[in-house]
């Protein structure tokens, strides 16, 4: 853990100690558990009294934030009370102020924006927000594989409606981003939902045999263009590549012939693929998305907000 004192401030050595050990905390740099330096390695150090280092020690432990074992030294607290949690709050409010004052930022116009933010509903679904109807249904399909929250999806042109965005998170592609955030008012967090690697999933195949026919089946016109320029690219012949817009009728037709056969999701779940050859998924989110989201509805399932 690096600190930083200035002896000279009005501010007291001993509580620029407790603020920097606090913040430490409350980001992760310090974890339940973990030692604090020995108040003569502080004090030699930083060229401090000792008496100035136990002081931010014993104001530490009297806020809950840390323990000392007799014998063994100060530690990250293991348990968090209730007390402790509030002043977690109470921390990351006082830092809102700070910045608003350093802004300059109407007293009123906070207060105000504020309570408007504390009626809210607590979010109970996700909202995809997404232009093209056809990827609509490939982001709906993968995100219920990795959420059993909710799911909806709207276009960003709706978004001006409130009744889409009440109690709802919104989620885009990363290449929707600037989209859906000028069709979404202020006040609401847009999770940009993390995309996979199309190279490092073709690099999978690698080499790929030339005797190979591989067939491109999608309801989304942008995935068959995309996976046929991805494939030629690999080095695949362009008559070793049948696409078909599962949009169209027939477009099944002889794909059983076929050596693999790739789609999307959406296309997968609907059932009605030939059962030879082998079909594989590829997925446009990553395998993190599960994790991503999970940060959402872990946090808002268990709030009493």
């Amino acid at each position: 853990m690096r600190l930083r004192f200035a002896p000279n401030s009005e501010v007291p050595v001993y509580r620029q100690l407790v603020t920097q050990v606090v913040l430490a905390i409350i980001s992760g740099d310090l974890r339940p558990g973990d030692r604090l330096p020995s108040v003569r390695d502080l004090a030699r150090r930083y060229a401090l009294h000792p008496n100035t280092i136990s002081a931010g020690y014993r104001q530490l432990e009297k806020e809950g934030w840390t323990e000392h074992r007799h014998g063994s030294g100060v530690f990250v607290c293991t348990k968090k009370s209730a007390s402790t949690l509030e002043q977690q709050i109470d921390y990351q409010i006082s830092g809102f102020f700070r910045i608003a004052r350093e802004f300059n930022m109407p007293g009123e116009m906070i207060r105000r924006r504020v309570a408007e933010w504390l009626t809210f509903p607590p979010p109970d679904h996700f909202l995809v927000v997404e232009p093209d109807p056809e990827m609509q249904k490939i982001l709906l399909t993968e995100v219920a594989e990795h959420t059993k929250f909710p799911i909806i999806a709207v276009d960003p042109e709706k978004c001006t409606n409130p009744e889409f965005l009440t109690a709802a998170i919104p989620l885009c592609r990363p290449s929707k981003a600037v989209i859906v955030r000028d069709a979404i008012p202020f006040g609401y967090e847009i999770v940009t939902l993390p995309i996979r690697s199309a190279n490092d999933w073709l690099t999978t195949w690698l080499p790929i045999p030339v005797t190979n026919i591989i067939a491109i089946v999608s309801h989304w016109e942008e995935f068959l263009d995309t996976a046929r320029t991805m494939f030629i690219a690999a080095g695949l012949a362009t008559d070793a590549i049948v696409v078909r817009d599962a949009n169209k009728a027939g477009w099944n037709r002889g794909l059983d012939k076929m050596s693999t056969i790739v789609c999307d999701a959406y296309t997968a779940s609907q059932k009605v693929m030939p059962r030879q050859p082998v079909t594989r998924v590829y997925r446009i989110l990553a395998d993190n998305t599960a994790e991503e989201l999970a940060r959402y509805t872990n946090y808002y399932l268990g709030s009493s907000l």
